[in-house]
């Protein structure tokens, strides 16, 4: 058996504050994507403590964004950002190449996609820039697992709901970054021509949700008006190697650990 589980800690000393370790301890992941690490290397290494190898993609802006990848593989290879992404758009993308543990390749790569504001277009640009280039990418590492036959995983945070299953208020939210019809066909492209299985919907079902993240504001979390939007993406030959996969949603919200919950998927290797 083999774990993998993506969450946006929102900030990893507070993360570690509210209890993301006893969540670590309890679920002991094999690989963790992390995103909106806000924080220097040496203090997401300090946190993480023993027993890991840690990649980290830090944000140009000091206490913004930041990906990670922390792994009890060694890890064989790392690559950071993405060809033609604005320099604002660091921190935002890492890889990783490993040996699972039945001796295949594998590159596992977190993401952190922009939140957008709907009524900015500037801002919306940058996101569609983003996914420009991520999209690219997404298909270069799908000709090289065809090549090789390694794994790919995807793991992180896309700030966008696919479809109505995918937020609770869609239909108060069909004018919103997250939820716009541009941003949304990224996510279709991406599950039907492209190849890549959304391993959340497909061990789902045609269900609402489950969701991923819940705002801080009223009660969201309480009444579970949530967005999914936290994905974990693999190739057709991983993804059939693929147990289960849950969202880890706490039982109440005075032990959030963010305001994003984590999803782990557990493969059969």
């Amino acid at each position: 058996m083999f774990s993998i589980a993506t969450v946006n800690v929102n900030g990893v000393r507070a993360a570690y504050r509210r209890g993301l370790q006893g969540w670590i301890d309890t679920q002991d992941p094999d690989v963790l994507l992390l995103q909106e690490v806000r924080a220097e290397t040496s203090i997401l290494t300090d946190h993480l403590g023993d027993g890991w190898h840690v990649v980290h993609a830090e944000a140009p802006a000091k206490g913004r964004a930041g990906v990670a990848i922390a792994t009890r593989r060694p890890v064989e290879a790392v690559r950071i950002g993405l060809e033609g992404a604005a320099p604002a758009s660091g921190g935002r993308w890492i890889e990783a190449d490993l040996l699972t543990p039945d001796g295949r390749h594998a590159t596992v790569v977190s993401v952190y996609v922009h939140t957008g504001t709907a009524d900015e277009p500037e801002h919306m640009a940058l996101k569609y820039g983003f996914l420009d280039v991520m999209e690219k990418r997404m298909a270069q590492l799908r000709e090289l697992a065809e090549l090789d036959g390694r794994r790919l995983i995807i793991g992180g945070d896309l700030n966008i709901g696919h479809t109505e299953r995918d937020i609770k208020n869609w239909k108060g939210n069909l004018k919103s970054s997250g939820f716009l019809p541009e941003e949304r066909a990224y996510l279709t492209r991406w599950f039907s021509g492209a190849g890549w299985v959304d391993l959340g919907r497909a061990h789902a079902g045609d269900v609402a949700g489950p969701y991923t993240w819940w705002s801080y504001r009223g009660k969201a979390f309480d009444n579970d008006a949530g967005w999914r939007i936290d994905y974990l993406l693999a190739d057709p030959g991983t993804a059939a190697e693929v147990r289960d996969v849950t969202v880890d949603r706490e039982p109440s919200y005075d032990v959030r650990i963010s305001d994003h919950a984590p999803v782990r998927a557990r493969l059969d290797i």
